[in-house]
């Protein structure tokens, strides 16, 4: 199978895998797991506020607004994303498609791309070096989109990180994109801390380690707490 034909098989399975997914809102997302809602709200009385403010609450909708990615191309917008806005982000990634014919680069393109090319999209020396290091893994077969889909956790966090510029806040907003897995935290997010200051009445951004303490009691649903978090932090336009 050609590189391409690979390409379009992993949208075409992440596609097919999002259709199946739970009852579908007017955007094509699917609601808030009702299981998980329901037990975040009996374990933590000042998340049933938000929980109960929201809904019809659609934790992948703002995924709605991408174009279907496989594993390559989250790690793409997610290393692009690093330190960044959700709308710096977009432009950035906006010029690298276009660079590309209207898409993601493949693993061959990133190895073969000049790296004046890639900084000419916004992103960094650094974050260029990581792009061709993911590449390089997706190449040889170290990384793929099966092998990371069987992993663990542990494990995908663990493969990612091995990857010099990829840390633990790029492999857990990985596990929540591209895996869809339900009890990730991204405990040194800025945007997160203080959406959790504001909501949780902290004087002052929580650490990570507040973080990880304050989590324990969403488990094992982490993830969808952080997406009503960050959709709270949204809301209020900061």
């Amino acid at each position: 199978m050609s590189p391409k034909s690979e390409t379009d098989a992993a949208a075409g399975a992440l596609r097919a895998k999002r259709a199946q997914r739970g009852r579908r809102g007017k955007g094509g997302s699917a609601l808030a797991n009702p299981t998980a809602r329901e037990s975040l709200r009996r374990a933590d009385p000042i998340l049933r506020k938000l929980i109960d403010a929201h809904p019809d609450f659609r934790p992948r909708a703002w995924l709605d607004e991408l174009p279907p990615l496989d594993a390559l191309g989250t790690l793409i917008f997610q290393v692009v994303g690093q330190q960044l806005s959700v709308s710096s982000t977009r432009a950035i990634v906006s010029r690298l498609q276009e660079r590309f014919g209207g898409r993601m680069p493949s693993r061959e393109e990133l190895l073969a791309a000049d790296p004046r090319e890639l900084r000419a999209s916004g992103m960094s020396t650094r974050k260029g070096a990581t792009l061709r290091a993911l590449a390089e893994r997706f190449l040889d077969g170290r990384l793929s989109d099966k092998s990371l889909a069987r992993m663990s956790d542990e494990e995908v966090e663990a493969a990612l990180t091995e990857v010099p510029g990829i840390g633990p806040w790029t492999a857990h907003g990985f596990l929540i994109v591209a895996l869809d897995r339900p009890d990730a935290l991204l405990s040194g997010d800025l945007a997160l801390r203080r959406a959790v200051q504001r909501v949780y009445g902290f004087d002052h951004p929580p650490t990570e380690g507040e973080m990880v303490e304050l989590a324990e009691r969403w488990r094992p649903y982490r993830s969808l707490t952080v997406s009503y978090l960050f959709a709270s932090e949204y809301e209020k336009g900061t």
